[in-house]
């Protein structure tokens, strides 16, 4: 960027995609677990955005004043289409293909799916809810050993964190609850219980995909088990939620190369 940014200066061109910048770093974030910090450079949270008035108002007089490169040219869009529990098919279809998203029919469905489940919990689905949407149906492998079914969880600063887990696996319904330092750990005590394989938490991180109280929260997980390590991701309006089904994507990740090796 720096090269494209001062061409009159770096008599160099990359030939690299610059548009794509901003979703590979995303993939990236997704693959590894770990969250890209909001002051980076470029790719952060922070990067384009402007709190004070000062900013705000050289921004809106002249963009060049704090922004010496445009959003859209690292494939970040600034334009903030709302959609709704009312939105259609068509409608979230043309917000995708103007994000620059492809998608297959199936992951389309996945996507429209997960879409209306939010639409009917938060008032506003912005760009950042749906790419987190999206991310979230690639990061799921194709054919998916364990599924959430159903959870409970019984929480407060008198009482102890309970947490009720069902999962769905092998052809079968299992149901499993258990305690914990917090609601968290009881879930995923549970559903270690579940699987009858002993598993680490190596790290667990939770951000807001964007601002409000109705917010999404994406979850990722790094968890241990048998030596080696797989990363779950999913978004939520609920937390707790959330971080269920991103342990169940790790475990699902688990059980994927565990077929692959017997195969």
């Amino acid at each position: 960027m720096a090269m494209k940014v001062r061409a009159d200066q770096y008599q160099f061109d990359t030939g690299i995609e610059t548009k794509e910048i901003y979703r590979a770093s995303r993939l990236l974030s997704s693959i590894t677990g770990i969250h890209v910090q909001q002051n980076k450079a470029i790719v952060g949270a922070n990067a384009f955005s402007h709190e004070s008035g000062i900013h705000q108002d050289g921004v809106l007089k002249e963009r060049s004043t704090y922004e010496i490169m445009n959003p859209q040219t690292i494939g970040l869009e600034t334009s903030k289409l709302v959609l709704g529990r009312h939105s259609g098919r068509h409608g979230f279809k043309a917000r995708i293909e103007e994000m620059g998203l492809k998608l297959s029919e199936s992951e389309f469905d996945t996507a429209f799916d997960r879409f209306l489940e939010i639409a009917d919990r938060k008032k506003e689905v912005f760009e950042e809810d749906i790419l987190a949407l999206v991310e979230e149906g690639k990061a799921r492998i194709g054919a998916e050993t364990y599924s959430l079914q159903r959870l409970h969880i019984s929480a407060g600063s008198q009482s102890l964190p309970m947490a009720a887990v069902e999962l769905q696996f092998e052809g079968k319904t299992v149901l499993e609850a258990a305690t914990g330092d917090g609601p968290i750990d009881a879930i995923y005590k549970a559903m270690e219980r579940i699987i009858g394989k002993e598993t680490r938490l190596i790290k667990f991180d939770l951000k807001a995909v964007t601002s409000g109280k109705d917010a999404m929260g994406e979850v990722l997980v790094l968890i241990e088990i048998e030596g080696n390590n797989y990363t779950g991701r999913a978004v939520s309006t609920d937390v707790l939620e959330a971080s269920a089904h991103a342990y169940v994507n790790a475990l699902n990740k688990y059980a994927s190369l565990r077929m692959d090796t017997k195969g």
